[in-house]
């Protein structure tokens, strides 16, 4: 009997086997933000020049963000295939390779191997929002994925955190600390995960993951779940924009170190996972799916443009709280598309969905490099200065009027 059979054959309650799969979500997320802080300043070490080093750190994320976009459906789909558990080994082996690299890079080139082993690795947001819907019931799936959500943003408290302490005594050791818990992810996940999806469930038709474009255009396209997965495309590219150019902005404008956006993205990840785990199911139950949705939109919308108009470091502390709504909105949508996809194909979709994603970080990442570069001209007192935010803003806005007319 196949390793993943016998898992499957001694299944768990469900409880029990989302609880294993969102701890490796949480360490997952955790090496993810080590790396947050400090991979801007080490491309500094490469390059000359703000404007330069916020161009080469938009590269680097666009690459990762292809690498991404290519592989993303193409392992969702397998794992309807051959099952969610040896994908999942495949992408912690790939984010240990990936940071270590890092880790140890000689030069600029080392960088974009690293980001395209990552890349083409991270298939983890899609199959483990598959593996909770294999163990959810479709009414508890938004809470699932809030769940899922809140363990990726308690990564996001610890990570960045301990990325700016343990980059301020070497710029490098978060990668390597980083590398080194993937690899204790995956021996965690080889010896505690089960497998989520029975034999009797898997996909026989001929396989057509090779394609990204085929899963996304079919998404995008469908009449039941297509309005929901626009909505998340501008929502997800609106938070794409903010995350790959906090670090770089809040360095240009206030003077913020790596233990400066430690703390503050440590700030944003509690207030993110109060509201994914302690309040989604809540805020679902008084204001239902559509009205949540927009709420979260419009809040993104008018904290982004305050984040833009602030003149001074601590008033983005001010601000945070308002923005904390918007965290509701993609588990939300994920919600929506999975509950109107086929039982058989929640790996394709939920690729396609994380594909969408990742076209945000192959095409955002180049926009807000050149929004940096234009920001960086003017004094920090200059509301021009707030350029990348007033595009957050704007994408939100958009998102908010798709949903109004379209979200039923």
């Amino acid at each position: 009997m196949r390793l993943a059979d016998a898992a499957a054959s001694t299944t768990p309650p469900a409880s029990t086997r989302l609880n294993v799969v969102l701890l490796c979500a949480f360490i997952d997320m955790l090496n993810v933000g080590l790396a947050v802080p400090v991979l801007p300043v080490l491309v500094g070490e490469f390059v000359q020049g703000p404007a330069a080093q916020a161009l080469w750190f938009g590269m680097l994320t666009a690459v990762f963000g292809l690498m991404q976009f290519i592989f993303m459906p193409m392992l969702g789909a397998l794992s309807d295939r051959i099952g969610r558990r040896p994908v999942l080994m495949i992408s912690m082996a790939g984010m240990s390779i990936n940071f270590l690299t890092t880790a140890f890079a000689p030069n600029l080139a080392s960088l974009f191997i690293g980001r395209l082993v990552g890349g083409m690795s991270a298939a983890s947001l899609a199959v483990i929002a598959a593996y909770a819907s294999d163990v959810s019931q479709p009414e508890q799936r938004a809470r699932s994925y809030g769940q899922i959500s809140a363990a990726f943003g308690l990564g996001f408290i610890c990570g960045p955190m301990l990325g700016g302490l343990l980059g301020s005594i070497d710029i490098r050791l978060p990668f390597a600390v980083a590398g080194v818990l993937s690899a204790i992810n995956l021996v965690y996940g080889y010896l505690c995960l089960p497998e989520s999806l029975p034999v009797s469930r898997r996909l026989t038709s001929p396989w057509h993951g090779a394609n990204p474009f085929t899963p996304v255009l079919r998404v995008l396209r469908d009449a039941r779940c297509g309005a929901a997965a626009w909505a998340f495309l501008l929502a997800t590219f609106a938070n794409l924009l903010l995350q790959t150019t906090w670090v770089l902005y809040t360095g240009f404008r206030f003077g913020w170190t790596p233990r400066d956006n430690g703390i503050a993205l440590f700030c944003v990840g509690v207030g993110a996972a109060v509201v994914q785990a302690g309040l989604l199911s809540a805020l679902l139950r008084r204001f239902g799916e559509r009205r949540l949705i927009l709420i979260g939109l419009v809040a993104g919308t008018l904290s982004c443009l305050l984040f833009g108009l602030a003149p001074e470091g601590w008033m983005m502390y001010a601000v945070m709280p308002l923005h904390l709504l918007a965290f509701v909105v993609a588990p939300t949508l994920q919600s929506v598309v999975s509950n109107t996809s086929a039982e058989q194909q929640q790996g394709i979709v939920m690729g396609a969905l994380q594909s969408i994603g990742s076209m945000g970080v192959l095409i955002v990442p180049l926009l807000g490099a050149g929004l940096l570069q234009y920001a960086t001209q003017f004094a920090s007192s200059d509301w021009r200065g707030g350029a990348t935010f007033f595009a957050c803003a704007l994408l939100q806005a958009v998102a908010a009027a798709w949903a109004f007319h379209r979200l039923r």
